[in-house]
């Protein structure tokens, strides 16, 4: 059975919202933010913040960042958060699992306790203990700033004994001042900002180009009305790119133009600008990172909180 794959003479989807690390797009805003969180967790500086509207792409940068620390340098873990109705104690137990600690305790100081005793391992290995957090806005409780901070103060003589990154909607800034101290110890802030037209033209040429196609198949015009519905929102690009690609497919279109585009993006109900942002989650929805090894995510474990949330 022919695909649109098939009749565009693709050798994958280039259009998949899942976060596949091929089809990574350095643009010159997600070059600047890698470089100045790995100089932040390079020198541990403490808490980074990377924030953007939903689409922007923190996810995947969250995963970039993670497969550019060396193992040889970094014990380093991704943590997604994925209830708001999580507890400062579940929060310290799955971040000292992440660390390698073994057989967490249920008391917090002796959690505590261990938790430092790993992170003096580490800092002795000679490496840098750094955590991700990826959806950090669901961080919605002072208790669970305040854990943070603690975490912090954790030092050796003139150097902190773990940074964190957050990642996740500006909300993330809200939630810091929950404990103001928290929010002075923020290092480092960045903010993704939308595609330019031009960047959103480069964008889907580098993944048309990676998915291994033999010519372009939009037109100049709806490269634009592409830019125009989505917001510059990368998310919201893929989901218009690919639905443009099935419709011509459909239509035995090898060309795509922006009466095309623009009749999707009314169907997905986008107006473009400030209104594709909001559009983003019911166009196409967050996926799940996928579990790697370095990232030690124990999905067992999650499904275990979630099914006993109302106990803790």
């Amino acid at each position: 059975m022919t695909t649109y794959l098939d009749f565009f003479e693709l050798t994958q989807e280039p259009f998949s919202n899942a976060p596949v690390s091929r089809f990574y797009y350095n643009s010159a805003q997600h070059s600047q933010a890698l470089t100045r969180l790995m100089h932040a967790v390079g020198y541990m500086k403490g808490l980074s913040i990377l924030i953007g509207d939903i689409g922007a792409g923190k996810t995947t940068l969250a995963r970039r960042m993670l497969d550019s620390l060396p193992e040889s340098e970094y014990e380093a873990a991704l943590l997604v958060i994925i209830h708001s109705g999580i507890t400062a104690h579940w929060l310290l137990r799955r971040i000292a699992l992440q660390l390698g600690v073994e057989n967490p305790a249920q008391e917090k100081l002796a959690l505590l306790s261990q938790l430092y005793q790993r992170l003096l391992q580490i800092h002795e290995s000679g490496k840098k203990a750094v955590v991700l957090i990826d959806e950090a806005q669901m961080l919605e409780t002072r208790e669970i700033m305040e854990e943070f901070r603690g975490l912090l103060n954790l030092e050796v003589p003139e150097r902190k004994l773990i940074s964190f990154v957050f990642f996740g909607l500006p909300e993330i800034e809200k939630n810091l001042k929950l404990d103001p101290p928290l929010a002075q110890r923020v290092a480092l802030r960045y903010k993704l900002e939308p595609f330019t037209a031009e960047s959103t033209e480069a964008y889907i040429k580098h993944r048309l180009r990676l998915a291994g196609c033999p010519r372009m198949p939009f037109t100049a015009e709806a490269l634009l009305a592409v830019h125009a519905h989505s917001g510059g929102t990368p998310r919201v690009i893929n989901t218009l790119c690919d639905n443009a690609l099935f419709e011509a497919f459909l239509a035995r279109q090898e060309s795509i133009g922006a009466e095309l585009v623009n009749r999707i993006g009314q169907n997905l109900g986008l107006q473009g600008g400030a209104a594709a942002s909001s559009a983003s989650e019911q166009a196409a929805p967050a996926t799940s990172l996928p579990r790697t090894a370095k990232s030690k995510i124990d999905l067992a474990e999650i499904d275990r909180y979630l099914e006993g949330l109302g106990k803790l």
